[in-house]
Protein backbone atom coordinates (compact mmCIF):
# COMPACT_ATOMS: atom_id res chain seq x y z
CA UNK A 1 0.00 0.00 0.00
CA UNK A 2 1.21 3.80 -0.76
CA UNK A 3 0.21 6.60 1.24
CA UNK A 4 -2.59 8.79 -0.80
CA UNK A 5 -3.47 12.46 -0.23
CA UNK A 6 -5.58 12.05 2.28
CA UNK A 7 -3.53 10.36 4.79
CA UNK A 8 -4.70 6.81 3.76
CA UNK A 9 -3.47 4.19 1.87
CA UNK A 10 -4.02 2.88 -1.91
CA UNK A 11 -3.89 -0.06 -3.75
CA UNK A 12 -0.86 -0.97 -4.98
CA UNK A 13 -0.89 -2.43 -8.20
CA UNK A 14 2.40 -4.40 -7.80
CA UNK A 15 2.15 -6.50 -4.94
CA UNK A 16 -0.13 -9.04 -3.41
CA UNK A 17 -2.10 -7.44 0.15
CA UNK A 18 -4.26 -10.02 1.96
CA UNK A 19 -7.76 -8.90 1.92
CA UNK A 20 -9.37 -7.70 5.65
CA UNK A 21 -11.07 -9.80 7.12
CA UNK A 22 -14.24 -7.43 8.08
CA UNK A 23 -15.22 -4.16 6.03
CA UNK A 24 -14.33 -2.40 9.05
CA UNK A 25 -10.85 -3.85 8.99
CA UNK A 26 -10.22 -1.82 5.64
CA UNK A 27 -7.48 0.37 4.86
CA UNK A 28 -7.95 0.83 1.09
CA UNK A 29 -11.36 2.17 -0.25
CA UNK A 30 -12.56 -0.26 -2.61
CA UNK A 31 -10.91 -3.56 -1.41
CA UNK A 32 -13.26 -6.37 -1.03
CA UNK A 33 -13.25 -8.32 2.28
CA UNK A 34 -13.35 -11.97 3.23
CA UNK A 35 -16.63 -11.47 4.69
CA UNK A 36 -17.80 -10.12 1.05
CA UNK A 37 -16.21 -12.98 -1.19
CA UNK A 38 -17.64 -15.53 1.13
CA UNK A 39 -21.02 -14.28 1.27
CA UNK A 40 -20.66 -13.78 -2.82
CA UNK A 41 -20.08 -17.20 -3.04
CA UNK A 42 -22.33 -18.25 -0.91
CA UNK A 43 -25.55 -15.85 -1.74
CA UNK A 44 -24.52 -16.44 -5.68
CA UNK A 45 -23.64 -19.68 -5.77
CA UNK A 46 -24.54 -21.53 -2.66
CA UNK A 47 -20.50 -22.32 -2.02
CA UNK A 48 -20.72 -22.49 2.08
CA UNK A 49 -18.38 -20.57 3.71
CA UNK A 50 -16.51 -23.61 4.64
CA UNK A 51 -15.53 -24.49 1.60
CA UNK A 52 -12.77 -21.64 1.82
CA UNK A 53 -11.24 -22.28 5.42
CA UNK A 54 -7.99 -23.63 4.32
CA UNK A 55 -7.81 -21.20 1.90
CA UNK A 56 -6.55 -16.83 2.54
CA UNK A 57 -8.02 -14.07 -0.37
CA UNK A 58 -5.45 -11.72 -1.50
CA UNK A 59 -5.63 -8.30 -4.19
CA UNK A 60 -3.15 -7.80 -6.91
CA UNK A 61 -4.36 -4.70 -8.67
CA UNK A 62 -7.64 -3.11 -8.79
CA UNK A 63 -10.04 -6.23 -8.09
CA UNK A 64 -8.20 -9.03 -9.26
CA UNK A 65 -8.68 -11.40 -6.31
CA UNK A 66 -6.46 -14.48 -5.85
CA UNK A 67 -7.50 -17.25 -3.55
CA UNK A 68 -4.48 -19.34 -2.37
CA UNK A 69 -3.99 -22.24 -0.04
CA UNK A 70 -2.15 -21.53 2.72
CA UNK A 71 -0.95 -18.59 4.61
CA UNK A 72 2.11 -15.89 3.53
CA UNK A 73 3.13 -12.73 4.94
CA UNK A 74 1.33 -9.48 3.72
CA UNK A 75 2.32 -7.47 2.05
CA UNK A 76 4.09 -9.57 -0.65
CA UNK A 77 5.94 -8.74 -3.92
CA UNK A 78 5.46 -11.74 -6.29
CA UNK A 79 4.51 -12.44 -9.63
CA UNK A 80 1.68 -14.64 -8.24
CA UNK A 81 0.26 -16.86 -5.27
CA UNK A 82 -2.69 -19.30 -6.09
CA UNK A 83 -4.64 -18.73 -9.07
CA UNK A 84 -7.12 -15.49 -9.56
CA UNK A 85 -10.60 -16.13 -8.43
CA UNK A 86 -12.79 -12.85 -8.79
CA UNK A 87 -12.87 -9.62 -10.78
CA UNK A 88 -14.15 -7.08 -7.80
CA UNK A 89 -14.11 -3.63 -8.74
CA UNK A 90 -16.91 -3.37 -11.56
CA UNK A 91 -20.03 -3.21 -11.02
CA UNK A 92 -21.09 -6.72 -11.22
CA UNK A 93 -18.28 -9.24 -9.80
CA UNK A 94 -17.40 -12.26 -11.94
CA UNK A 95 -15.27 -14.98 -11.09
CA UNK A 96 -12.71 -16.50 -13.16
CA UNK A 97 -13.16 -19.70 -15.16
CA UNK A 98 -10.10 -21.16 -13.45
CA UNK A 99 -12.27 -20.78 -9.90
CA UNK A 100 -15.74 -22.27 -11.24
CA UNK A 101 -13.59 -25.21 -13.06
CA UNK A 102 -12.12 -25.85 -9.20
CA UNK A 103 -14.68 -25.02 -7.10
CA UNK A 104 -17.63 -25.20 -9.04
CA UNK A 105 -18.53 -28.37 -7.95
CA UNK A 106 -19.15 -27.10 -4.65
CA UNK A 107 -22.44 -24.45 -5.89
CA UNK A 108 -25.75 -25.63 -5.62
CA UNK A 109 -27.06 -22.24 -7.06
CA UNK A 110 -27.03 -20.40 -10.43
CA UNK A 111 -25.61 -23.50 -12.17
CA UNK A 112 -26.66 -24.04 -15.91
CA UNK A 113 -26.18 -28.08 -16.70
CA UNK A 114 -25.69 -28.25 -20.73
CA UNK A 115 -26.41 -30.88 -23.18
CA UNK A 116 -23.11 -32.27 -25.04
CA UNK A 117 -23.64 -30.12 -28.12
CA UNK A 118 -24.86 -27.25 -25.99
CA UNK A 119 -21.41 -27.69 -24.13
CA UNK A 120 -19.09 -27.97 -27.27
CA UNK A 121 -20.84 -24.66 -28.71
CA UNK A 122 -20.12 -23.15 -25.20
CA UNK A 123 -16.71 -24.34 -25.20
CA UNK A 124 -15.97 -22.96 -28.35
CA UNK A 125 -16.84 -19.51 -26.85
CA UNK A 126 -20.25 -19.58 -28.99
CA UNK A 127 -23.06 -17.38 -27.66
CA UNK A 128 -26.29 -19.30 -27.76
CA UNK A 129 -30.04 -18.86 -27.07
CA UNK A 130 -31.44 -20.84 -24.24
CA UNK A 131 -34.18 -21.46 -21.69
CA UNK A 132 -33.03 -20.86 -18.39
CA UNK A 133 -35.40 -20.43 -15.35
CA UNK A 134 -32.45 -18.99 -12.53
CA UNK A 135 -31.15 -15.53 -12.30
CA UNK A 136 -29.29 -13.55 -14.99
CA UNK A 137 -25.82 -12.83 -14.36
CA UNK A 138 -22.75 -15.21 -14.32
CA UNK A 139 -23.17 -18.73 -14.41
CA UNK A 140 -21.48 -21.60 -13.40
CA UNK A 141 -21.97 -23.75 -16.54
CA UNK A 142 -21.59 -27.59 -15.91
CA UNK A 143 -21.82 -30.75 -18.74
CA UNK A 144 -22.06 -34.56 -17.02
CA UNK A 145 -19.30 -36.03 -17.48
CA UNK A 146 -18.46 -39.70 -16.38
CA UNK A 147 -21.92 -39.66 -14.65
CA UNK A 148 -20.59 -36.85 -12.86
CA UNK A 149 -21.58 -32.50 -13.04
CA UNK A 150 -18.10 -30.96 -14.19
CA UNK A 151 -17.84 -26.98 -14.54
CA UNK A 152 -16.81 -26.22 -17.35
CA UNK A 153 -16.62 -22.74 -16.86
CA UNK A 154 -18.36 -19.03 -16.73
CA UNK A 155 -21.23 -18.06 -18.26
CA UNK A 156 -23.34 -14.96 -18.14
CA UNK A 157 -27.05 -15.85 -18.71
CA UNK A 158 -28.97 -12.19 -19.96
CA UNK A 159 -31.96 -11.79 -22.26
CA UNK A 160 -32.47 -15.41 -23.00
CA UNK A 161 -28.74 -15.72 -23.90
CA UNK A 162 -26.04 -17.81 -22.25
CA UNK A 163 -23.11 -16.16 -23.49
CA UNK A 164 -19.36 -17.85 -23.19
CA UNK A 165 -17.03 -16.16 -20.91
CA UNK A 166 -14.43 -19.23 -21.58
CA UNK A 167 -10.91 -17.05 -22.11
CA UNK A 168 -10.02 -17.26 -26.06
CA UNK A 169 -7.13 -18.72 -25.82
CA UNK A 170 -9.00 -21.50 -23.90
CA UNK A 171 -12.01 -22.25 -26.24
CA UNK A 172 -11.85 -25.71 -28.14
CA UNK A 173 -13.53 -26.93 -31.06
CA UNK A 174 -14.87 -30.66 -29.70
Amino acid sequence: MTDDEAGGTQNDGQRFDRLPTTAAERTVEGRASRREVLEYFGDRFGISPETFDDYTFWEKGAGKIWIYAGEASSPVEIEAIGMTCLRTRQEHWKPTTDFVQRFGRHASECVIELEPEAARRFVAGEDQELEWDGDWGYLVVAHELAGDLEPIGVGLYVHGELRSMVPKGRQRVL
